[in-house]
């Protein structure tokens, strides 16, 4: 599986999802996603962090950043949906802890993955609000001990990232960072309906929800300007 530096983020070109899976668990990857907004305002920091690690095409954008660069065959593989494939695809195999959100949010999710992926063995799983060193301690001790195949952090970037790696230390698996993604797929909150997904304008219904993103939305512009002078 090839990949394409963008802006100086090294991200994948996996042309489908099972590519991108097989990857992961044959190097125990931390897989950390790439959208528009992470080429855009990449810093040495954020760039250093995702090239440690496995970046992938979340968004649109990243999609035709590597198309422009060869990466013909590229699909787009959203965070949200990944992590479910990722279930759907080794459940009966692997092992998994989870960890992120708040403690309703993370005990509603697991409930839901045991009802609909009936035999998933989920080690352990804890909220995302580890406020002490000795807290994260506890956690990295506690995946030791239950070993787990795949861990899900669900906590926004870069502080997820920044924690699996920490965890990584100790523990090999394969990771990946879910920002709201328990939010999502618990219905807390809503994504764009399947038409707006299916036509890659997401960003454009969310855009619609909440007129209050006009300034984040705003960058988005700019990184399509610098995409059509090849500025990546």
């Amino acid at each position: 599986m090839e990949a394409k530096s963008l802006n100086g983020v090294m991200t994948f070109a996996p042309t489908s999802r099972k590519e991108l899976m097989q990857y992961a668990f044959d190097n125990h990857k931390i897989m950390v996603a790439v959208n528009a907004e992470k080429i855009l305002h990449a810093t040495d920091e954020s760039r250093a962090l995702i090239n440690r690690n496995l970046g992938y095409p979340d968004g649109i954008g990243a999609v035709w950043a590597l198309q422009k660069k060869g990466a013909e065959k590229v699909v787009k593989i959203p965070g949200c949906e990944l992590w479910l494939d990722v279930v759907q695809s080794y459940y009966k195999v692997k092992s998994f802890y989870l960890i992120g959100g708040k403690q309703d949010i993370i005990e509603t999710t697991v409930s839901k993955l045991k009802s609909e992926f009936k035999g998933i063995n989920i080690c352990n799983f804890r909220n995302g609000y580890i406020k002490t060193e000795a807290e994260e301690l506890a956690l990295i001790e506690d995946i030791k001990k239950h070993n787990p195949d795949v861990i899900f952090v669900a906590m926004g970037s870069p502080k997820q990232e920044l924690l699996m790696e920490r965890i990584q230390k100790q523990h090999q698996a394969v990771y990946q960072g879910l920002g709201g993604s328990f939010d999502v797929f618990t219905g807390n909150v809503k994504r764009a309906p399947d038409w707006w997904v299916r036509n890659n304008m997401e960003w454009t219904y969310r855009l619609l929800s909440q007129p209050s993103r006009i300034k984040r939305q705003i960058h988005l512009v700019r990184f399509f300007v610098n995409l059509h002078l090849n500025r990546y």
